[in-house]
């Protein structure tokens, strides 16, 4: 009877297993790790896609083009520069939220000046809503995504100066 009542056990378990190891595949996640009491599991998923190269231009900036080579010097110069301040990026995959609540002010503004820790936006993940706080103090000079916009890992979110 005891073993019954184990192999039960163990297939619920493994059947658990299952489904987190299908969350980790359908959201593209490197790891998953779950700590109940004195049990640890981690799944590991396919590694990240690096991030691009490329930085998104907010709306309303005009957008910066490779050219063709016989490009004048003259059109090099109009140019806009890429922007210069330390930049905050999504630190997981998910959705960006500048406040707490649709209903609720944004943590930050443009002009805004912030802390090391200031909470700055929420990133929501499998759920589960991620305050992300400042590593930087300083004033924030662009925000380059819209609010409610899915972001990468790794994607530059914030620019602070």
């Amino acid at each position: 009877m005891d073993n019954i009542l184990f192999d039960s056990i163990n297939v619920k378990i493994i059947e658990k297993i299952e489904k987190l190891a299908e969350i980790v595949s359908d959201n593209e996640l490197s790891e998953l790790t779950i700590n109940i009491e004195n049990c640890s599991i981690t799944l590991k998923g396919k590694k990240p896609k690096p991030a691009p190269s490329v930085m998104p231009v907010p709306m309303g900036m005009p957008a910066v083009v490779s050219a063709p080579v016989q490009q004048t010097v003259s059109e090099t110069e109009k140019a806009e520069p890429v922007p210069v301040g330390n930049i905050v990026k999504s630190p997981i995959v998910g959705t960006f939220y500048q406040a707490p609540s649709p209903d609720k002010p944004p943590f930050v503004k443009v002009g805004d000046t912030v802390k090391k820790g200031d909470v700055i936006m929420i990133i929501e993940s499998m759920k589960l809503m991620n305050e992300v706080q400042s590593e930087f103090d300083g004033v924030v000079d662009r925000i380059l995504v819209t609010d409610g916009q899915a972001v990468e890992f790794d994607q530059p979110i914030m620019i602070i100066k």
